[in-house]
């Protein structure tokens, strides 16, 4: 996992009017659509990379505003940049799914995830919504806006018919796609990812524009990849669960960089997701004997480090 933004990504199959920004985590990806009459972004990183993402989008952009921001899910590493470029392009208008629009709009951390996860988001403000089945206007061209439950309830996929592009936030990746967030509090959603790859399939799209990784042309085969990841997962929703764990817990060690094994055992044992998937999946375990268990797993698989008391990010 690479920690910081890298340049623009340059793809034969992208548009002229279409730059992917590919972040390393904890971000996501930003897809800039230039058009004649408007600049739109999908998707905005984490808040810890704001000055990053500024200085990717200004540079990019030249003397010319950001008009427009839309959302594919509102997860911190989608939407943790909306408060930065709000304040630095102040006529910004912002669009996010419409499952969780009133949650912004009164600012409910508990249904918005944050702090269930731990992870951090400033406020920002909305204009409308992405409402499934309609389209809409980014750069030059009009793009459809489809449901993507799985990942996250209330997500959307972008589809460009002309260019058989797709933006797909963390419903599909070249190698898999994002946790199933949904199971991890006991809401059965593993149908609706099936769902939402058969969409993805039934679009038939040439390119995919993934939330998190390269852009990539091979789709069938990302399908396939993520089609028997998913089977592995509705056959062990317990590895799941010990995989999405272990996925937070890194996310955080990438944001703390370095951390005493006592203060880092207080945060976990503060995290909603993880007293919760503990709860369904290991009660029968004490809760700080079974978070080490995890995270002794990444530290033997390089992914975070053991220095005496000091737990540090592993790249």
């Amino acid at each position: 996992m690479r920690p910081g933004p890298e340049p623009v990504s340059i793809h034969a199959r992208l548009p002229a009017d279409v730059q992917v920004l590919e972040r390393g985590w904890l971000s996501s990806n930003n897809v800039l659509l230039i058009g004649s009459e408007q600049a739109a972004l999908v998707d905005s990183g984490y808040c810890t990379h704001s000055a990053q993402t500024l200085a990717l989008v200004g540079q990019a952009l030249g003397h010319r505003s950001l008009d427009l921001l839309v959302n594919t899910h509102l997860h911190s590493d989608h939407c943790g940049g909306n408060a930065a470029l709000q304040a630095r392009y102040p006529s910004l208008r912002t669009l996010v799914p419409p499952g969780e629009a009133e949650a912004v709009r009164v600012w409910d951390e508990d249904k918005l995830s944050y702090r269930a996860t731990g992870q951090e988001c400033p406020r920002f403000r909305i204009n409308g919504t992405l409402e499934p089945g309609t389209t809409v206007s980014l750069g030059d061209a009009s793009w459809e806006v489809h449901a993507a439950p799985g990942h996250d309830p209330h997500a959307v996929l972008l589809y460009r018919p002309d260019a058989g592009l797709l933006i797909s936030g963390d419903a599909l990746w070249e190698k898999g796609f994002g946790i199933v967030f949904p199971e991890m509090w006991g809401e059965p959603s593993f149908d609706e990812v099936a769902a939402t790859l058969d969409l993805i399939e039934s679009l038939k799209p040439d390119c995919v524009i993934p939330g998190h990784g390269a852009v990539f042309e091979q789709v069938d085969a990302a399908l396939a990849t993520a089609r028997e990841r998913l089977d592995a997962f509705v056959r062990s929703p317990q590895k799941h669960a010990r995989h999405a764990i272990k996925v937070l817990i890194k996310f955080k060690l990438l944001e703390m960089k370095k951390v005493c094994a006592e203060d880092f055992q207080t945060w976990l044992s503060g995290a909603a997701y993880l007293r919760e998937v503990h709860q369904r999946f290991a009660a029968d375990r004490d809760l700080q004997e079974w978070s080490g268990e995890l995270l002794n797993e990444l530290v033997r698989s390089g992914a975070a480090r053991r220095e005496g008391d000091l737990l540090f990010d592993a790249p």
